[in-house]
């Protein structure tokens, strides 16, 4: 992979020469301006749900744990103080277990570089993964794909909701919650398409 700094040195000394035809070619030839698509969120809880299922709620850039979505809310509802959520993130009002454990969807090969939006290309992660990996490839980060978990070994806590609404249906006053639960005990449909290696790889 070309240095990127070296070649923006390059276009600084042609600069300084004044040769700005000379910059341009460079900047075109070797660092190219690629525009980058804003792709707005492409899908339900039900199927982000079956996604971080396939992939045994892994974070398939880690090999972390993580943990279902509602189960994490669940305790912040019973343990504000010790356990607060902020609807943003934001770090002084939300406990960093949302953003280490929280699931997210991310697209394998970013949208904006043009990865596909759709199941083949989706992938779990943790907000905070998600938010280092940005639009950045695999390849561009020097990370690798772990593989999928066993979600008969490891459920997320899904399974510890599901009894704490069943038990107590006012939990499902909640739209969020109750969002949660239908994902979670509908049954779920195969998706066809892993993507990536199987194997893990040196992070």
């Amino acid at each position: 992979m070309e240095d990127k700094s070296a070649v923006i040195a390059e276009v600084c000394a042609a600069l300084t020469g004044n040769q700005s035809a000379v910059a341009a070619d460079i900047l075109t030839d070797r660092y190219p301006f690629v525009p980058l698509v804003n792709v707005g969120r492409r899908y339900s809880v039900r199927q982000a749900h079956n996604v971080f299922v396939r992939d045994g709620f892994v974070d398939r850039y880690s090999g972390t744990r993580l943990v279902f979505p509602a189960t994490l809310r669940l305790i912040s509802k019973r343990l504000p103080e010790q356990f607060p959520f902020h609807r943003n993130g934001r770090f002084d009002l939300c406990h960093f277990g949302f953003w280490e454990l929280f699931p997210t969807i991310d697209h394998l090969v970013p949208v904006a570089r043009g990865g596909a939006d759709d199941q083949a290309n989706w992938i779990t992660t943790s907000m905070v993964r998600n938010a280092a990996k940005g639009v950045l490839t695999l390849g561009e980060l020097g990370w690798s794909l772990w593989p999928p978990g066993d979600v008969h070994a490891w459920d997320g806590l899904a399974g510890w909701f599901v009894e704490q609404a069943t038990a107590d249906r006012t939990i499902l006053d909640d739209v969020y919650f109750r969002q949660w639960f239908a994902a979670a005990t509908q049954p779920r449909p195969l998706l066809p398409c892993e993507p990536g290696p199987r194997s893990p790889g040196a992070h």
